[in-house]
């Protein structure tokens, strides 16, 4: 049997079902120009990316196996390997994003693909209500979850026995004029530039996150405080298992928020797969906000004058990450204050994100503009004032992004009426008054029953 190892969201050797097969195998990595050209040149993932590369080659060599690197549109590259090393199938994980169906169905008419799915703790399928359907709301998908996951095997997957196909592993190749031309593998030969970007060892947040369980469940929403696994971008990309993620906590005391936040991720992303359109459509209500290019570019330039709302996206320009509980506040602001369209944000978000990922952030979006399968969400409005109160009360994550307030006592940086009365040099204003702005946002939900 001849294998096509095709790595994507699996960035990693230790147990990866895509190297479970036995056989002749060609592992192959394709930096994919369908994406890559929507990308800014010194977009943070492709650093990332590129570097994980890197380090699955080093992991593949120590194994016995090569990583083969491609750049350029997947279909023609790998009609082009089949060409020349007919295949007998291509074995990836899988995606549930409707770009990545396309082209694996695509690659299907090509040589039969092996779908693996290896990116989140459950399969489409595993865990559905008693008559086959989908789950809409998380607390059942949640109870109906720990029952599967209590017989659910997340032993390592045994690595098969394989030999090689290829010989000619160095560089990066680019299908030119029906032949693969050779480049030196830098990320400008991608066209992209190196991010300044601070890579903490896996083993070493590993190691941490089974520290901060023990208080995760009080801790995590606190802005001042790293109580978070930090960890996702590792689970985006799949330099970390889930499989071996839950090895490694399941069994320990207070695991269980933790492995929680775990299976929100599937339940997400199970809505996803089973309800396609709503990575482009609200799934219920027809209302997508208000069209306002003046509101969109001071939030994007953190210049609302709300303190929280600008520290998030200051957060996310400088680190391509950003607390979860800030993503709620700033999302709700977004959608509801300012009353702009939902995929204005998500786009934003998916645009910035180091950890972007396509199911969890379309559905967070959709929950915090009131659209997505909440039963009735429309009039839940976050107070941002009142959240950097209860979760960042001293100011300390605010004024690390926003030093302008550094000078500002932090109990004002709380209040809307101080900061609507009070000058501030440097730092703007807020941009609407956020009691007047709730009102209006859930009056225009009401028009829609």
């Amino acid at each position: 049997m001849r294998r096509l190892l095709w790595f994507r969201r699996d960035l990693r050797t230790r147990d990866n079902a895509v190297l479970s097969f036995d056989g002749d195998v060609l592992p192959i990595f394709i930096f994919d120009t369908n994406i890559l050209s929507k990308l800014q040149a010194d977009d943070r993932r492709v650093s990332y990316i590129f570097d994980c590369v890197l380090q699955l080659k080093k992991d593949l060599q120590a194994i016995g196996l090569e990583l083969k690197i491609f750049y350029g549109e997947p279909i023609a590259i790998i009609q082009k390997l089949q060409e020349l090393h007919g295949f007998d199938e291509v074995v990836a994980s899988g995606d549930y994003e409707a770009y990545s169906k396309q082209r694996d169905k695509e690659v299907s008419h090509i040589l039969h693909f092996r779908y693996l799915q290896e990116t989140y703790i459950f399969k489409h399928n595993e865990v559905l209500k008693e008559d086959g359907s989908p789950y809409y709301v998380f607390t059942p998908y949640y109870k109906k979850a720990l029952r599967v996951l209590e017989h659910k095997d997340i032993s390592q997957v045994k690595r098969g026995e394989q030999k090689l196909i290829d010989e000619e592993f160095e560089g990066l190749y680019v299908l030119q004029a029906l032949r693969f031309a050779k480049l030196a593998f830098t990320l400008e030969n991608l066209g992209f530039q190196e991010t300044n970007l601070t890579i903490i060892p896996l083993e070493i947040k590993l190691e941490a996150l089974k520290k901060k369980l023990q208080n995760y469940a009080q801790e995590r929403d606190f802005l001042d405080i790293n109580a978070t696994s930090n960890l996702s971008t590792e689970l985006r990309f799949g330099v970390l298992g889930v499989r071996e993620l839950l090895r490694e906590i399941s069994n320990l005391p207070n695991s269980e928020p933790f492995v929680r936040q775990l299976i929100f991720r599937d339940f997400y992303a199970s809505l996803l797969f089973h309800l396609p359109q709503i990575e482009f459509e609200n799934y219920k209500y027809k209302f997508n906000g208000i069209k306002d290019e003046a509101k969109y570019q001071l939030f994007c330039e953190a210049k609302t004058g709300v303190p929280i709302v600008d520290a998030g996206v200051r957060e996310l320009l400088k680190t391509g990450l950003m607390h979860n509980r800030v993503r709620m506040v700033v999302a709700s602001f977004f959608t509801k204050d300012l009353l702009l369209p939902w995929q204005w944000g998500e786009a934003f978000f998916a645009q910035h994100l180091l950890d972007y990922d396509k199911a969890s952030n379309v559905l967070s979006w959709q929950w915090s503009a009131g659209t997505g399968v909440d039963p009735q969400p429309y009039f839940r409005v976050f107070n941002p004032y009142l959240q950097s109160k209860k979760f960042d009360k001293e100011g300390i994550y605010i004024k690390r992004y926003v030093p302008e307030l550094n000078a500002v006592e932090a109990k004002s940086l709380h209040k809307e009426a101080y900061l609507f009365t009070n000058e501030i040099k440097g730092y703007p204003k807020p941009m609407l008054m956020h009691t007047e702005a709730a009102k209006i946002a859930v009056e225009s939900f009401k028009k829609l029953l």
